[in-house]
């Protein structure tokens, strides 16, 4: 039995009540807000006989911390995260598809915009290691804009493990490397992918490396020796619907 979470923030609420109503169990609203936005959440809310209570800032800001958390929160059922055969269900089931997994990312920001930016190209799923990484909380899915509940996240005990199943499942596995030989244009994008991005500093670790089928890397003309992992992620997302515009350029090897 699924249970019960927070999320706060004008999109991530407004993002549930739209797509996954029946999750939402409360909406409190702060007093002063009476703008445009705060009264689409109320009406949705109500909508869904959802009920909606308002609160004093101060009451709020005690609640959820020192947050941004624009006056505004839910008490949501949680939804199960998926699992390794969900997600080879998922992508036998789909064409071409685009898989993120992240190698140990810890800041929740991070994960969140990877997820918002996943969500705009269309990711299968976003794969994360059950320990040492960040997993979904109400940060994540605040900064996630409402995408937290669009893409499935599916922690994993073993990554590697993971990706050698998604080999199995037909996908080529990508890694994203500072040092790679090839650049991520010159790299066939165009099929089933898992996308591999590493820590923040650290990196792809190297059995994570060993497990990849090639490593890419982004152009850089710049003294920094490596990108935040959320721009990286975006970066290379949008390459590769930049090259499933065009005809595809044949099979990776």
């Amino acid at each position: 039995m699924s249970g019960t979470e927070t999320i706060y923030g004008l999109h991530a609420v407004r993002a549930l009540l739209q797509r996954h109503p029946e999750r939402v169990l409360s909406v409190q609203i702060a007093e002063r807000r009476d703008d445009p936005r705060a009264a689409q959440i109320e009406a949705l809310a109500k909508q869904h006989g959802v009920t909606v209570k308002r609160i004093d800032a101060r009451t709020l800001a005690q609640r959820l911390g020192d947050v941004a958390h624009q006056g505004v929160l839910a008490e949501v059922r949680s939804m199960p995260p998926w699992d390794e055969a969900q997600l080879l269900t998922a992508v036998a089931a789909a064409t071409q598809p685009i898989v993120l997994a992240l190698d140990g990312v810890q800041d929740p920001h991070n994960l969140g915009a990877c997820l918002r930016t996943a969500d705009a190209c269309g990711v299968l799923a976003v794969i994360v290691p059950r320990d040492r990484a960040a997993q979904l909380n109400a940060t994540v899915r605040k900064v996630a804009a409402g995408a937290a509940e669009a893409v499935p996240v599916v922690p994993v005990t073993n990554l590697a493990r993971t990706l050698k199943l998604l080999k199995g499942a037909g996908l080529w596995v990508i890694g994203a490397a500072g040092d790679a030989p090839q650049l991520a244009r010159d790299v066939d994008l165009a099929g089933g992918v898992v996308l591999v991005l590493g820590a923040e500093g650290g990196g792809l670790r190297q059995l994570t490396r060993q497990s990849c089928d090639l490593l890419a890397r982004l152009p850089s003309l710049g003294t920094v020796e490596s990108l935040n992992v959320s721009v990286a992620a975006g970066m290379l997302l949008y390459e590769t619907l930049r090259q499933r515009s065009v005809a595809p350029k044949g099979a990776i090897g």
